[in-house]
């Protein structure tokens, strides 16, 4: 046997495997980013003519927030936030699960997530996830932070559901307590839909291409 024989060593696996179904959670994820742009973009009309459509596009504390005051009573509002918030959990946990800390580095170079930012959330996630993920249950770095980190549904399912509860609380008080001014806000939208929508859709457009651009 000669030495470069002797030298050879076999090819490691690779660190994190990708399972097959890692593809098919990145385009459910892209779906979910694609769903929040349109609801973005389309604020100033669905938030008053569509507010349960606005919130299965998204389901933002801001969204939440100018629904409240709608005709969709608080069954409807709380079970449409929590299927959307579900669908992002979900999608966001088995994308950390499939591709581990590339999903990580996705989230602050194409997402616009600081680094700093990413990284005090890794290092702290494991020591602090049972206060991280109620607080934070509707916060897609902390999902695939979960997925990154492998925990178990059976410990997250408990923390998210609390920290589901207490978000809508919340927001449906909050929401009830200065509906006047949501209206304010609602009717403002209503009126100048057009305008809004044509410089929201600029605003997301830009954003979008920023954070490509510093991702690439």
């Amino acid at each position: 046997m000669t030495d470069d024989e002797q030298t050879v060593e076999p090819a490691e696996p690779p660190l994190w495997p990708v399972p097959r179904s890692g593809p098919w959670w990145i385009v459910a994820f892209v779906t979910l980013v694609v769903c929040s742009n349109i609801g973005a973009i389309f604020t100033s009309s669905l938030a008053t003519h569509h507010p349960g459509i606005f919130i299965g596009l998204s389901a933002r504390n801001r969204n939440l927030f100018l629904t409240v005051p709608s005709d969709l009573g608080l069954p409807a509002w709380a079970a449409i936030a929590t299927v959307r918030l579900a669908a992002s959990a979900v999608v966001c946990h088995y994308l950390g699960r499939a591709y581990g800390d590339r999903a990580l580095r996705w989230f602050w170079r194409f997402m616009g997530m600081p680094q700093e930012q990413v990284a005090k959330f890794e290092s702290n996630f494991a020591k602090a996830e049972w206060a991280v993920v109620p607080v934070f249950v509707g916060s897609n770095i902390v999902w695939v932070l979960s997925g990154a980190a492998r925990t178990q549904w059976r410990r997250l399912a408990p923390l998210a559901a609390v920290g589901l509860v207490g978000r809508l609380a919340l927001l449906w008080w909050l929401g009830n307590a200065f509906r006047d001014q949501v209206e304010s806000v609602l009717d403002f939208l209503n009126r100048f839909q057009y305008p809004i929508i044509g410089i929201t859709l600029v605003i997301v457009i830009a954003t979008n291409v920023r954070n490509f651009r510093s991702g690439s």
